[in-house]
């Protein structure tokens, strides 16, 4: 049976793909399941973040966020048993690659599968399910009547914020950054009592860099501004300082702060978010918060894993969740 796995050899350097001859499973213990694996999707392997928390090896596991069939489970394992169809994200310290036929995984990982979402889609939006699930619910508390910004709109991510964003009765304004992603958000039209109604109230295509955000944010919002905002980055520096095409069409950290609302919160992913102390001050004045969003988050705690991975395969399978 072979597992694929990442290997660097020494920091900075890419990252070279190997499969590994694995020997039969150990015995499975008190707490894990044994999943053969129906689906894998393949993420990012973020190698600075490993670095920083101690967790560097030789041979990094690709692939997991995973769907499966169970097989097997330990003695102490109460949530599961054979048969019952999961999926799940394997944590930061595992030494399991999803892209193997049959794993162990301890339960908490784990969730039972809804019956209307197939393997491939449960693997593949599981984790992006779960960031925007966290952002909105955990750390922005979305609700009806607020409005919300979410920036690049048409990722995957994005994608699945808009939705459940609108789903709680927020209205909801996107960022698009090509004429391509500007036509996907405007596509999304899902019927409700018969009636297509666009998720998104406002597209902004910032792809040709004239159109000031901020701006376009107030005068939607009738001056009064946005009360959450989901970032996809945002520009630290002057715009002469920021190497990539991409980065220049990131907005500033100052124009995140002019169109958030008073008791506004911001949730950002830009891990290296510098505020100046006039950046604190305006958002002092108007009782705005700015909360980060990493990854991993859920991850830390065995008593949230469960409840975050089911919350959100629940609302993708069409359930009321409050």
């Amino acid at each position: 049976m072979k597992a694929l796995y990442g290997q660097q050899n020494s920091p900075g350097e890419e990252i070279t793909f190997v499969f590994q001859e694995r020997e039969n499973l150990p015995p499975t213990r008190d707490n894990d399941v044994k999943v053969q694996v129906r689906a894998c999707a393949l993420s990012w392997i973020d190698t600075k973040l490993l670095s920083e928390i101690k967790l560097e090896k030789e041979l990094l596991p690709v692939g997991r966020e995973i769907s499966g069939v169970v097989l097997e489970v330990g003695r102490k394992v109460t949530f599961f048993q054979p048969d019952d169809e999961v999926v799940g994200i394997l944590p930061l310290d595992s030494e399991e690659s999803g892209l193997c036929e049959v794993i162990l995984v301890h339960e908490h990982y784990l969730v039972r599968k809804p019956e209307k979402v197939c393997w491939v889609e449960a693997a593949g939006t599981v984790r992006d399910g779960v960031r925007a699930y966290t952002a909105l619910h955990y750390l922005s508390q979305v609700s009806p009547g607020k409005t919300v910004l979410v920036m690049d709109g048409a990722s995957p991510f994005g994608t699945i914020a808009i939705q459940l964003a609108q789903h709680r009765g927020a209205k909801v304004i996107s960022t698009a950054y090509s004429l391509e992603d500007k036509q996907h958000l405007e596509r999304l039209r899902p019927p409700v009592e018969g009636v297509r109604q666009p998720l998104v109230a406002r597209v902004i295509d910032v792809s040709n860099g004239k159109i000031d955000v901020a701006e376009s944010c107030l005068e939607e919002t009738g001056g009064l501004g946005v009360d959450i905002v989901l970032d996809a980055g945002v520009k630290l520096y002057c715009a002469e300082d920021e190497s990539t095409s991409k980065s220049q069409l990131l907005p500033h950290k100052h124009d995140i702060i002019t169109l958030l609302g008073v008791g506004g919160r911001w949730i950002t992913t830009e891990k290296n978010l510098q505020l100046d102390p006039p950046d604190s001050h305006s958002l002092f004045l108007k009782g705005a918060t700015v909360s980060f969003l990493n990854d991993e988050i859920w991850n830390l705690s065995n008593v949230q894993q469960g409840k975050y991975l089911s919350t959100h395969l629940r609302r993708y399978n069409g359930e009321i969740i409050k």
